[in-house]
């Protein structure tokens, strides 16, 4: 499935809710694309999973910001290859760094950066331990297998809709 079609799908899914995040969060390796950073070289042509750019588009075209919170223990090639792919432009913020953290510190330097509040950010990552510690903070966090796609997209959105009412529904009494 190209990305215009995968895109156009996405969009589909995300016209399904009447509620959005403000703001989707992304790991990097195995969660944008097939690969740690760190066995790669900063010459090799990297490749992101199948759905994850067009994904990323709909996002764009809904006007819902992105980030990267990505553990990876070497920021310069994940970088390299963000600008490889063509992705700069997409994300309103990148913390890649390597930390004992999980995870909090990234959410936490994103959140200050974008003002925008936990129970407004949906997250996508690979590991357990990091979708653990970021739940605990009131960020929707969905954990993915093979990378972020389409199935993984509207379960997200689902669980952000449902935990943004419940936390709205707090806010009210």
């Amino acid at each position: 499935m190209g990305d215009e079609r995968v895109k156009a799908e996405a969009l589909q899914i995300l016209g399904l809710f009447q509620v959005l995040p403000r703001l989707v969060v992304f790991d990097l390796d195995y969660t944008l694309w097939p690969f740690y950073c760190e066995c790669r070289s900063k010459r090799d042509s990297p490749s992101l999973f199948r759905h994850a750019r067009g994904i990323m588009y709909a996002l764009k075209e809904k006007g819902v910001d992105m980030a990267i919170a990505s553990r990876s223990p070497t920021p310069d090639k994940a970088k390299v290859f963000i600008d490889k792919l063509e992705l700069q432009s997409m994300f309103v913020a990148q913390e890649i760094f390597s930390s004992w953290t999980h995870k909090t510190e990234h959410l936490q330097n994103i959140q200050r950066k974008t003002g925008i509040p936990y129970n407004s950010m949906l997250f996508f990552d690979d590991e357990d331990r990091n979708i653990d510690t970021v739940s605990k903070m009131g960020v929707t966090s969905v954990l993915v297998e093979n990378g972020v796609n389409l199935d993984m997209f509207k379960l997200g959105l689902s669980n952000f809709a449902t935990n943004f009412a419940a936390s709205s529904r707090k806010q009210d009494e």
